[in-house]
């Protein structure tokens, strides 16, 4: 937990206060959910699997949900940059704080299921 504080706190307050808040969410959507470091940023697992990772950049906030999570939100996302289980969402723009809910919220039902199976 104080490594993900550690990465959050490396930047400007103003990405801070986004990149916190974007925990929060993932927190309160998963609140079993095992936090860490891996690939270099925030990186949640819910019943052993990825979850979502989250990385702060100097223009943009990167949310990666694996494929699944953007596939199912693809007509929402699609005003954003893109890759294949990744999206930037700008900072000079509102953060879609109720969008990264769903999609959090839609990851961690996936990983129930699969978890279940």
């Amino acid at each position: 937990m104080e490594e993900v504080e550690e990465y959050i706190n490396t930047f400007p307050i103003e990405i801070q206060k986004i990149a916190q808040e974007i925990r929060n969410i993932i927190k309160n959507e998963a609140p079993d959910c095992v936090e860490s470091i891996s690939y270099g940023m925030p990186a949640y697992k819910t019943f052993g699997k990825p979850l979502v990772y989250f990385a702060a950049y100097k223009n943009h906030i990167g949310l990666y949900a694996t494929p699944s999570g953007h596939t199912q939100f693809s007509e929402a996302l699609s005003k954003y940059k893109q890759g294949k289980g990744s999206v930037q969402f700008p900072l000079d723009a509102p953060i879609p704080y109720e969008l990264i809910k769903q999609i959090v919220a839609f990851r961690v039902k996936e990983n129930m299921e699969k978890f279940k199976k």
